[in-house]
């Protein structure tokens, strides 16, 4: 059996341990091992990466503390819109929804449309049409109910600005504080192919439909077993300018850069160039993985056959 091995991440931004209080870093770092065990015990039974990082996406979807399905945030209309997307590096198969609601784990619902329609994006009521027809599992909006995301939309709801992820409790530090909380994983399995998956509740407060880069495969996610496999997290808009995800690809692929050094132009030069605060994950075929970003910090986790073990939030 060849080696394998997984990375998550649970969302980057302005997270600072003096913010933390130890009972919450401690429900971090358990939901990130909780997510981590949930992919990797694919792993070590042959499964695939496709199946591997939807598990441990799935794991962080269903965790209240991460903006991503029953943890989402709210939007402009005090609802939940969110998108996902999945990508799998050996045949370039691609799946992704946006602005979807109801929608239990939207990352089921992206691999859905990768492996049963004609399609790779699907949003709005289309995306929930497919959804029904699929059999995918819908919960009532209580179920997406937090009382902390709701505090933090009642703040803003009467202000026309946003926020990614936050704690504070007045407008202008809310603009101040930034946490992105968008989450993913990416993995290579024992047969050597390599796959990546997004999900995220997207920005507080969010109007017009607002999408960001989780659910467009090249920005927020991409995988092809020839480079590398991508997730993202960050301000969306500057990264599908980038198109951050796929360039990280482009610079092993076009400029023999590894992985680490591609993923290192991308988050601390070409993304800082573009005033993008973010982070990523990434993994290529011999199991290397890296997981950089520009900001205080990221909830991450790693683990590979070999024996590494690693899960942190701060710089």
């Amino acid at each position: 059996m060849g080696s394998f091995s997984i990375a998550i991440h649970g969302g980057a931004g302005t997270i600072l341990k003096e913010d933390m209080t130890p009972g919450l870093e401690t429900a971090y770092i358990q939901a990130l091992e909780d997510a981590l065990k949930a992919g990797y015990s694919i792993l070590e039974l042959s499964g695939t990466a496709v199946d591997a990082v939807t598990a441990a996406t799935v794991s962080l979807e269903n965790n209240i503390l991460f903006n991503a399905g029953r943890g989402s945030v709210f939007t402009k209309k005090g609802l939940h819109e969110m998108d996902a997307s999945i990508m799998n590096g050996k045949t370039f198969g691609a799946g992704a929804v946006a602005g979807v609601k109801n929608i239990v784990n939207p990352i089921l619902l992206a691999k859905e449309v990768m492996l049963n329609s004609d399609h790779v994006f699907l949003c709005g009521e289309g995306a929930m049409e497919f959804a029904l027809k699929r059999g995918l599992n819908l919960a009532g909006d209580d179920y997406f109910f937090s009382q902390f995301r709701y505090d933090q939309w009642k703040v803003m709801r009467d202000d026309d600005g946003y926020a990614l992820d936050h704690s504070q409790q007045n407008v202008e530090e809310l603009m101040k504080d930034k946490k992105f909380g968008t989450v993913g994983a990416v993995a290579c399995d024992t047969y050597g192919n390599i796959a990546a998956a997004t999900s995220t509740g997207g920005m507080t407060n969010k109007k017009y439909g607002r999408i960001g880069d989780s659910p467009i495969i090249g920005a927020g996610t991409y995988a092809n077993n020839e480079t590398c496999a991508i997730s993202c997290t960050g301000h969306g808009e500057p990264f599908i300018k980038a198109v951050a995800a796929y360039d990280v690809s482009c610079r092993m692929q076009y400029k023999s850069l590894n992985l680490q050094d591609a993923m290192n132009e991308v988050v601390h030069d070409k993304l800082i160039k573009l005033e993008a605060e973010g982070g990523m994950i990434g993994i290529d075929t011999n199991n290397n993985i890296s997981m950089q970003f520009n900001s205080a910090g990221m909830y991450r986790a790693m683990k590979k056959s070999t024996g590494e073990h690693y899960t942190a939030i701060y710089k």
